[in-house]
Order: structure tokens, then C-alpha cells, then sequence
């Protein structure tokens, strides 16, 4: 029954921002670490962020440091990743991710794409 909705992808030039929100239900948020991946075209399953169940650990993909940002809302079970200054290698499907005692979960993906 656990369900995590990402949205916000969509089209943005070099240099560009653009801010992904995950929303989840079902589960116990504030127990969990969150996290999103992506995969490019033709590329492998990436990790790119993850933030602790209080929000006061984060960690990224060398990549992104500097220019992704991750954070979450306990009270409205949402964890957003901020991009800035987007490059084209950020194309790809977004998604947000969690393991809780049962399985690890998915959910549908945001496209990004990133091009000009």
C-alpha cells in the first residue's frame, strides 16, 4: 500500500532550475530515509541524494554537490530535490525511493530533460 508520487520534471535549458517533489502515503515518513535516483538514457540505475529520517544527514552524488539540494517536510510526507544550474548530463528519470522493514519502493519517475 505504500505509494510515492514524484512531480515537477520537465523541461528546462543549461543553467536552468527546476524542483522535484515526492509525496508519499502509506507509510510511517518521519521513520525513513529518503532518496532519489535517476537513470539517464542507455545509463544504469544512478543514485543521486539521499536525507535522514530527521532531515539532518544529507548526502549526494559528487556530481550534484553544490547544485542539487534535498529536503523534506515531515508533516505533509514530501521530500523535494531542488536543482540548479542544470547541465545536460542531468537528463534522465527522477525517482524517489525508500526501504522500509518490508521492501524497497519505487515510484513512477519525472522526466528531466535538459537541453538548448
Amino acid at each position: 500500500q505504500v505509494q510515492l508520487v514524484e512531480s515537477g520534471g520537465g523541461t528546462a535549458q543549461p543553467g536552468g532550475s527546476l524542483s522535484l517533489s515526492c509525496v508519499a502515503s502509506g507509510i510511517a515518513f518521519s521513520s525513513y530515509v529518503m532518496f532519489w535516483y535517476r537513470m539517464a538514457p542507455g545509463k544504469e540505475r544512478e543514485f543521486v541524494a539521499s536525507i535522514s529520517s530527521s532531515g539532518s544527514i544529507t548526502d549526494y552524488v559528487k556530481s550534484v554537490k553544490g547544485r542539487f539540494t534535498i529536503s523534506r517536510n515531515n508533516d505533509k510526507n514530501t521530500v523535494l530535490l531542488q536543482m540548479t544550474n542544470l547541465k545536460p548530463e542531468d537528463t534522465a528519470v527522477y525517482y524517489c525511493s525508500t526501504t522500509t522493514n518490508t521492501a524497497t519502493h519505487w515510484g513512477q519517475g519525472t522526466w528531466v530533460t535538459v537541453s538548448g
